[in-house]
């Protein structure tokens, strides 16, 4: 949906092809802050429903006004810096950092030309070497919502009538999933009415390492318990989440990771691994932390859970508590927004 120069207040630039959890993250923002200012994406690989403006027509925006260039990479970075002083448009330049690990000295650079800038956790903040404003991302809670009819929805996607434990996402050891099978391993055999599905992707490069996992589980004879499902549609995903009693989130390492909040505002409690912002979205009342790699420590805090329905259910009510208490897609946007305005009412 092309957007006038008239009407822009923020560019949301997203300059990678291929769809990444930037792009993923502006596709879901931009529709909810353009009901509150005028912002418009720009870039290949986003929805054509979004608000846009072509790449070719940023240097002959007008000088009429400040607008904000609200970057993610460092491309976008030094495409707004380059309009800003090269085209000489009048931007105040953002940039959102997720990273956790120590920025490179050319990053580093690039931020400290930004006018201003965010961190996704306070983790991401601390590899910053300048003050961040620290916005948390937020998620549809209307889309990911408790289910009314939990039996009736595992019987549509052809699951068992079981206590049903998730582990959701990409199948690598970054991610965590042999940890997830390992703690089963250990925790299912005696505990006969539940089941554990693991859903994603294995990339050809991790292939062996998914073949490994379905060995040691065929090995363990729990080939029927320890399920391993194709990855599914983004649209698909909240009915995945309605279905689990629990999720677990086991990653080693972790930029934000959106699923635990997604499990969480779907009433579901989470276990979830001391890495990313899990440390600020799941808490005692919600779940549980343990370190990255604790398989030990994995499989404890599941059988507790899994033994105890009543603890599971108080968790999944504090669960969707969390999520809409501040961790909804709208927090998320109207922070941006408050930022944005800042920016834009600032004659520096």
């Amino acid at each position: 949906m092309p957007a006038t120069a008239a009407q822009i207040e923020v560019i949301a630039p997203n300059l990678k092809r291929r769809l990444s959890g930037v792009t993923a993250t502006i596709a879901r923002l931009v529709p909810v802050q353009a009901r509150q200012i005028g912002i418009a994406a720009t870039g290949p690989g986003l929805p054509a429903s979004l608000p846009h403006i072509p790449l070719a027509a940023l240097p002959f925006l007008p000088r009429d006004r400040w607008r904000v260039w609200h970057a993610r990479r460092n491309t976008e970075m030094l495409l707004g810096l380059a309009l800003k002083h090269l085209c000489r448009r009048k931007l105040k330049l953002l940039f959102t950092s997720a990273s956790q690990r120590k920025h490179s000295g050319y990053t580093r650079w690039l931020i400290a030309r930004m006018d201003a800038v965010v961190a996704t956790s306070q983790r991401s903040a601390r590899y910053l070497e300048r003050p961040a404003t620290v916005i948390l991302h937020g998620i549809d809670a209307e889309s990911f919502r408790p289910p009314e009819d939990r039996a009736a929805l595992r019987h549509k996607l052809g699951l068992p009538d079981a206590t049903l434990i998730g582990c959701y996402g990409r199948i690598r050891a970054q991610k965590g999933t042999d940890a997830f099978v390992q703690a089963m391993l250990q925790v299912l055999p005696s505990r006969p009415g539940a089941t554990a599905l693991v859903m994603g992707r294995a990339t050809d490069k991790h292939q062996p390492f998914l073949d490994d996992l379905k060995r040691q589980v065929t090995e363990a004879g729990l080939q029927a318990r320890i399920l391993f499902l194709p990855e599914v549609s983004v649209d698909a995903m909240p009915d995945w989440y309605r279905a689990l009693d629990l999720y677990i989130a086991p990653q080693r390492w972790e930029g934000f990771g959106l699923t635990p909040l997604e499990a969480m505002a779907c009433g579901v409690p989470v276990i979830a691994t001391r890495v990313g912002a899990f440390e600020e979205l799941v808490t005692e009342a919600a779940g549980a932390l343990v370190d990255p790699g604790d398989i030990p420590a994995l499989a404890a805090e599941a059988a507790l859970l899994l033994d105890d329905p009543a603890l599971r259910a108080e968790k999944a009510a504090a669960a969707r508590a969390r999520v809409t208490a501040g961790f909804r897609i709208e927090d998320e946007a109207a922070a941006l927004i408050a930022l944005y305005r800042r920016l834009l009412d600032d004659p520096s």
